[in-house]
């Protein structure tokens, strides 16, 4: 790297300060709670800009009848509000539309986390904010520590009230300022009882269970770190954007670095300590190496060990990549995360043999950590031993070593060739050719090995006297000592570029596995598709088995096992109950019962647990560390796979409950109309006809109007009664010819009372042909449309039936004058218990009639529809099309 290099900004610092060009700058005066002064300290913020001359705009100030704070607006120019109906209250909203045509230099919008009222256009108004800020308007805002996102969890449990206004974290993140407005516990409960922050009546209660001495101190201990938090983000954004290595030890942050040394389980203790006891941020950090799948198992098992204890104790896990300066990677990483201390595991002494072949990483670390302070930690119940030099694991399988002993006979012949065709000066290249085909192929051990043989073979054959490993020229002694060192270079080269290779296509394997797991799961459209497609593809991704276990009732059951497994055994199924219990792995390779089988990891969606799933291999071996990392992925999409599916199933009940409901009131609606109303009428009048002096002619009015009644009441039970039997299938047509003339007249009869009101026009076209249908149940449909025609067309208009051929079939319409149906609701109107918000059916009916209508007709084999039924958009039609007795006819 050069030094220019080392000086240049960072890009993304650069990018991040480009984007907010043309903005506006953000200052959010931030408090604990309720009454420290925030919106005061923003007002006099204000007065002290519009003195400077910049145009200062009240947007929004929520005064809450604070007269002082109403008394310290004066001056300030304030933006007129805009009124909102919400439930039929009237409120007042910032007019966002006028403050963005205002532009002035600096709005004041009091409160971040309020929720608009419905019809504005944004729900929240950060979101309001941050559409001012995009047109280049400075803003003042007003935040308690409440409403943060990420904080309100832990400010319930505190206060034991749940805040349910917030803000997303990155609506603070990208403030250019935050000042802090503090009060004493104290001092802000006088506040209270004087009155100055809530009415009398509200401040009681408050005082009683949110304003608590402390609540308030761990209130205000929140708004500090919130704030410390934001201005350490901005310093290390200063600082990456003017390119200052750092660091700067404005905040303690501590860094612990883990490979597979047994002391990094003790540095990661110490950072721990560390870390609580400065109350700080601390991160654990791995160097993902090459070398490292030639680790030993027990290595391995070691790292994966101290990367779940890190996690466990509540670091922040980071794994960087490094083949060469692991050292240099570590303190890049440290200095872009402004880290104070590092601390690293002491380094194990190595032999004198062993000391030239690399330096140790930790030693490295202390050699090159210049302004850090560096902790050196070792493990304390063993003492330290010296490291054997070991060379690269070598390969175990004879294909490899098969291979190399091959490639070095080829490489020989080839030699043999070109040195009695073409005059070749040295010979040692195809050797070198045929070691950096091994090291590709079969890694770093086969590679050295053929780097070995080929020095021998060359030297044999080749390098005088001929056939014997003596070498009697100074030259090719020269040339033998630079063959094989290029040898081990090129091969040690093309092994570590293999190891890259290999990582990578083990990177998109991973990928892929995941893709065509969220795929099939996307897919499952139950359950059990998802408990099935996930066991098993667990289980063909690891090579291993894996089953699934989810609560039914107080028991924790197997649901799904691969291969199939039903029933764990004592231990293991203790292992799942801790996993599903506590939230935290359990099982082999675990803290909690390693002993047992399977390895148990929760399945967790929010703040909800699903289930609980387990692996376990054949040969009883612990997860490896990478094979951890996917199965943490897997279990991801798993539950969110789980927790789709019941939200899902929730929202189907809902809607099942939602209609039941709906369908419940209607009838209750229906019930209490229409069939309360004919009876009381049929109880008035016949209480009428038991005076005995009545003259004769209101006797005979009475009558008439109980039988009108009567029949009324007869066709809304009808009604019911058909719905019921269509709902069952019961309700079986007796389909024969039918005059389509006769059906008109007997409905028209049927329908005399309830028309007397409207002109009744009949237009049949001439020698219309018979139909097939059943006769009382077309007369009953006909009567229904006329007596839903009858309801809301005006007195006065006349009401018409037709009937025209259409190919096959016969269409008989009703049509009248009402206010007409929406073309959008036309379908609708045949659906039981529904009814149009406005137009044609304003006045009460049961919902009933058109979709029992609907019902017969289609039970005949006939079709029907709703149309606008004039040119002019009103009025109705509905359109019965039923078939012919004989189609032949009209053919």
């Amino acid at each position: 790297m050069t030094p220019d290099a080392e000086i240049r900004p960072s890009p993304e610092a650069l990018l991040t300060q480009a984007a907010r060009e043309g903005r506006g700058r953000l200052k959010v005066f931030l408090g604990a709670a309720p009454g420290v002064g925030k919106t005061w300290a923003m007002l006099d913020d204000a007065h002290r800009e519009a003195e400077k001359g910049r145009d200062v705009v009240a947007a929004l100030i929520e005064t809450h009848g604070r007269a002082e704070t109403q008394a310290k607006l004066a001056g300030l120019t304030q933006l007129p509000r805009k009124p909102v109906i919400y439930q039929g209250r009237a409120l007042t909203e910032m007019d966002l539309d006028g403050l963005l045509a205002r532009k002035p230099d600096l709005a004041l919008i009091d409160e971040l986390a309020h929720t608009n009222a419905d019809g504005s256009r944004h729900e929240k108004r950060w979101q309001d904010v941050e559409e001012v800020l995009a047109a280049g308007i400075d803003v003042y805002t007003t935040l308690n520590i409440q409403h943060i996102e990420t904080l309100n969890e832990t400010v319930a449990r505190i206060t034991g009230v749940r805040v349910r206004e917030t803000v997303p974290d990155g609506a603070l993140g990208s403030a250019d300022e935050i000042e802090l407005i503090d009060l004493p516990p104290d001092e802000l409960v006088d506040r209270l009882k004087q009155g100055k922050v809530y009415p009398a009546d509200q401040a009681a209660r408050a005082l009683s269970s949110f304003f608590v001495k402390g609540n308030l101190t761990a209130l205000r201990e929140l708004a500090m770190r919130a704030a410390a938090d934001r201005v350490d983000a901005q310093l290390r954004e200063h600082m990456a954007a003017n390119a200052i290595a750092g660091p700067w030890p404005t905040q303690e942050r501590i860094l612990v670095c883990i490979n597979e040394s047994p002391a990094a389980r003790e540095a990661i203790r110490v950072a721990k300590r560390s870390a609580d006891r400065a109350r700080a941020e601390w991160i654990a950090v791995n160097v993902a190496q090459a070398r490292m799948e030639a680790l030993p198992e027990a290595d391995k098992d070691r790292l994966a060990g101290s990367l779940r204890l890190a996690e466990r104790l509540g670091a922040e896990l980071a794994t960087l990549e490094a083949e060469h300066d692991v050292a240099e990677a570590i303190l890049d990483f440290a200095k872009a995360r402004n880290v104070r201390r590092i601390v690293i595991g002491r380094p194990r002494p190595r032999p004198f043999w062993a000391k030239w072949a690399s330096e140790d990483v930790a030693t490295d670390v202390l050699r090159k950590a210049g302004p850090f302070e560096v902790t050196v930690a070792s493990e304390p119940d063993e003492k330290p031993k010296a490291s054997r030099f070991r060379l690269p694991r070598l390969a175990s399988e004879p294909k490899a070593w098969g291979e190399a002993v091959l490639a070095v006979a080829i490489a020989s012949a080839c030699s043999w060739a070109a040195e009695q065709l073409f005059p070749v000066a040295s010979l040692s290249v195809i050797y070198m050719t045929a070691v950096v085909v091994v090291a590709s192929r079969r890694g770093l051990g086969p590679a050295l090995a053929a780097a070995v043989l080929g020095f021998m073979a060359y030297n044999f054959l080749f390098t005088h006297p001929r056939y014997t490993f003596h070498v009697s020229r100074q030259g090719e002694l020269l040339t033998l000592g630079l063959f094989l060192a290029a040898s081990l270079v090129t091969g040690n080269l093309a092994a570590r570029l293999r190891a890259r290779v290999d990582a990578q296509a083990a990177i998109a394997d991973r990928t892929n596995k995941l893709y065509d797991f969220s795929r099939r799961v996307a897919a499952a459209a139950t359950a059990d598709d998802v408990v099935w497609a996930s066991v098993s593809h667990v289980a063909t991704t690891l090579r291993c088995e894996a089953v699934l276990l989810m609560p039914r009732g107080a028991e924790l059951r197997v649901v799904g096992g691969f291969p199939p497994e039903d029933r764990l055994d004592v231990r293991d199924q203790s292992a799942a109950q801790f996993a599903w219990e506590k939230g935290e792995a359990a099982g082999r390779g675990s803290d909690t019962l390693p002993t047992a089988r399977w390895f148990f990891l929760p399945l967790v969606a929010g703040d909800r647990r699903l289930g609980v799933l387990g692996i376990a291999y054949a040969d009883d071996r612990q997860l490896l560390r990478t094979d951890r990392r996917l199965l943490d992925a897997l279990i991801d999409q798993i539950a969110l796979a789980l927790e789709r599916l019941r939200l899902t199933e929730d929202l189907a009940a809902t809607q099942l409950a939602t209609e039941t409901e709906r369908l419940r009131t209607a009838l209750l609606n229906s019930v209490s109309h229409d069939l309360r109303t004919p009876l009381v009428t049929i109880i008035g009048a016949a209480g009428h006809l038991a005076e005995a002096d009545l003259p004769q002619d209101a006797r005979r009015d009475l009558a008439e109007n109980i039988r009108e009644e009567g029949e009324r009441l007869d066709r809304y039970v009808q009604n019911l009664l058909d719905m019921t039997r269509l709902g069952h299938g019961a309700l079986k047509p007796r389909l024969a010819p039918q005059d389509v003339a006769e059906i008109v007249g007997g409905a028209r009869a049927r329908t005399k009372a309830i028309l007397r009101g409207h002109d009744l026009q009949v237009d049949l076209a001439p020698n219309l042909p018979l139909i097939l249908a059943d006769g009382v149940l077309l007369e009953q449909v006909l009567v229904n449309i006329l007596d839903n025609a009858a309801k809301y067309a005006p007195e006065g208009t006349a009401i018409g039936i037709a009937a025209r051929l259409q190919g096959v079939r016969v269409e008989l319409s009703v049509t009248d004058r009402g206010p007409g149906i929406p073309p959008e609701d036309q379908a609708r109107v045949f659906d039981m218990f529904y009814r149009v918000a406005g137009g044609d059916r304003q006045r009460a009916g049961t919902g009933l009639g058109l979709a029992i209508c609907k019902g017969l007709v289609e039970a005949m084999g006939g079709t029907i529809r709703a149309e606008t039924g004039w040119p002019d958009g009103t009025g109705t039609r509905i359109v019965m099309a039923l078939p012919f007795h004989n189609p032949e006819v009209a053919a």
